[in-house]
């Protein structure tokens, strides 16, 4: 993987659980080696900050007519399936 990447985190209505998702995320990736910039923000920002981002998280369905990779899961919040969406993120990454 070349240069740090953006990830946009987004949530429903509030930034709260965007945070809270972004900060695992960070730390994941951190601890794997993987330099990134994420972003949390609200599900309605998604389709004016995705131009800038190179994946986008969400825990709840977004639209946006980038081509940017979109991971819609709730694993950060329940922890099923984390380590398969932990991998989905850093395979979207260095591809």
């Amino acid at each position: 993987m070349t240069g740090k990447k953006r990830i946009l985190v987004a949530c429903g209505s509030s930034e709260t659980t965007a945070q809270i998702v972004a900060e695992k995320i960070r730390q994941t990736l951190t601890q794997v080696g993987v330099p990134t910039t994420v972003t949390p923000c609200k599900a309605a920002d998604v389709a004016l900050l995705a131009p800038d981002a190179d994946l986008v998280v969400t825990t709840t369905p977004v639209a946006t007519d980038q081509r940017i990779p979109i991971i819609q899961t709730l694993a950060f919040i329940t922890q099923i399936g984390l380590d398969a969406v932990n991998k989905q993120i850093i395979e979207e990454l260095n591809a």
